[in-house]
C-alpha cells in the first residue's frame, strides 16, 4: 500500500474538490469515512482501500493532514475551499445526467430527484461518469437524462461543480427521463 500516493489522494478530495467525489462536508470540515471509502473504491486506484488503511495513513504521515473521530474524517488544514462549497448559479448544458440504484425509480419519477441526506442533487455532465457513480449503489445502475436547458429556463436553479459534476436543490420528474 502506498500511504503517501493515499494521503494526498484524500487531501485533494477532502481539502479542495469534495464534489468531485461526491462528498458532503459538514461545517467542521467532517466527511463520512463510509462516503469517502465509497468513493475511493469506486475510483480504481484505491479499490481495496479500508477504515484501517485510512488510520494507518495517519499514523505514517509525519504532517499529521488528517483525523478521524466518531466514524468521520477530515483534513485539519490546507483548504481550498470554504466549508460550505458556495454555489454560483450558472447556465447549465442542455443535457445533464445522473446515476441512481434501480430501486428509487419509482419515487424518483413520482418525487423527482432531491438532496435527500446532502446539500444537493449531484449530476453529471456525461453518461460515462453517470454510470459510475451509479456503480456505487447498483451493479446495473439507470442513467437518467436530465432536460436540463429546459428546467433552467422553466426557473431550476444549477450550480457548476466542475467540468463533470453539477448541482442542482431539486430536479421535478417532468425534467427527467430514463435512458
Amino acid at each position: 500500500m502506498n500511504y503517501e500516493k493515499l494521503s494526498k489522494e484524500v487531501s485533494y478530495a477532502l481539502r479542495h474538490a469534495p464534489w468531485e467525489y461526491e462528498l458532503e462536508m459538514d461545517e467542521e470540515g467532517w466527511v463520512s469515512i463510509e462516503q469517502l471509502l465509497t468513493a475511493l473504491n469506486t475510483e480504481g486506484r484505491f479499490e481495496y482501500i479500508t477504515q484501517n488503511d485510512l488510520a494507518v495513513m495517519i499514523d505514517k504521515s509525519d504532517k499529521k493532514r488528517h483525523e478521524i473521530k466518531a466514524g468521520k474524517i477530515r483534513a485539519m488544514y490546507g483548504h481550498s475551499i470554504p466549508m460550505h462549497i458556495v454555489k454560483e448559479e450558472k447556465i447549465p448544458p442542455d443535457k445533464l445526467y445522473h446515476g441512481t440504484a434501480r430501486r428509487f425509480i419509482e419515487s424518483i419519477k413520482n418525487n423527482g430527484l432531491l438532496s435527500m441526506s446532502r446539500q444537493y442533487v449531484h449530476l453529471s455532465a456525461d453518461i460515462d461518469t453517470a454510470r459510475k457513480v451509479g456503480l456505487r449503489r447498483d451493479n446495473s445502475p439507470c442513467i437518467l437524462e436530465i432536460d436540463s436547458k429546459r428546467a433552467y429556463e422553466n426557473g431550476v436553479k444549477f450550480y457548476h461543480g466542475n467540468e463533470k459534476v453539477w448541482l442542482a436543490d431539486k430536479i421535478p420528474s417532468g425534467y427527467i427521463s430514463e435512458l
